[in-house]
């Protein structure tokens, strides 16, 4: 594996422990101090892995350029898709390609793609784009709030889906469609959010615009993490930045940690 080209992208951890990346070239686990790498000749259905999770069995759920397969510790198995369209707008793109993956406080598994956002339960694949009515197929990312409503990024806007329904955040607060990237729900409830250079906070109906600088967007946000100190980590070109008292700091090589 070429470490020095190497894209880090996504991180679970297992039901034993163990930690799984998905990266540009394959993915890895780490057990205690023992690291093993797959790649596609393992089986694995492309090198170029988006996002990894793991599932209530033990199963890790891989999400590439060329769609998903699952690894139960023995080998890899195509899961099976619709096909959707390339996205245009952005450098990279398939018909098949899987932004995100989340498996909720049920267990039940989310799927971020192409062709639209689908739940997986029960050995039930449904199409909760079309249930839901989101016109927009290109769907980046899902996550699930403390009181069990999603929240979804997709290249159209926010929405947000608290049951049955949903409601299109971005248009309640931008004139133009705005597509947004990645979104968490912080400790306090606040909704953070990407928009193409811009980071956003949402708490209740106000939404703040935050800037690394004055008269400086930035960083171009690939993630937002929340540590165990309550600290906002906002991850991307332009290097990493974290998120306290009310001021963001650049994270260089030597810290401030």
């Amino acid at each position: 594996m070429n470490q020095e080209r190497r894209q880090d992208k996504d991180i679970a951890e297992d039901k034993d422990g163990r930690i799984w990346f998905g990266h540009s070239d394959g993915i890895s686990s780490i057990d205690g101090t023992s690291v093993t790498n797959y790649y596609k000749s393992d089986g694995l259905i492309s090198n170029d892995v988006w996002c990894i999770e793991t599932d209530i069995k033990g199963n890790v759920w891989i999400g590439t350029i060329e769609g998903v397969c699952i690894f139960n510790g023995q080998g890899f198995t195509k899961f099976a898709l619709p096909e959707g369209r390339k996205d245009t707008t952005v450098g990279i793109s398939s018909t098949k390609m899987i932004h995100s993956i989340l498996k909720d406080s049920m267990g039940t598994i989310w799927l971020c793609t192409n062709a639209g956002l689908f739940s997986y339960t029960n050995k039930e694949l449904k199409n909760i784009s079309a249930e839901l009515g989101i016109i927009n197929n290109f769907i980046s990312k899902i996550i699930e709030d403390k009181k069990g409503g999603f929240w979804i990024s997709t290249s159209k806007g926010l929405l947000s889906s608290p049951g049955n329904s949903l409601t299109n955040i971005s248009e309640l607060h931008f004139k133009e469609s705005k597509g947004t990237g990645s979104i968490i729900v912080d400790s306090k409830a606040d909704v953070w959010f990407t928009c193409s250079r811009s980071i956003y906070r949402l708490n209740g109906e106000k939404l703040s615009e935050y800037r690394i600088a004055e008269g400086n967007y930035g960083p171009l946000t690939f993630q937002i993490y929340e540590d165990q100190h309550s600290r906002l980590w906002f991850v991307g070109y332009g290097g990493a930045y974290r998120y306290e008292n009310s001021r963001f700091i650049n994270i260089k090589r030597n810290g401030p940690w």
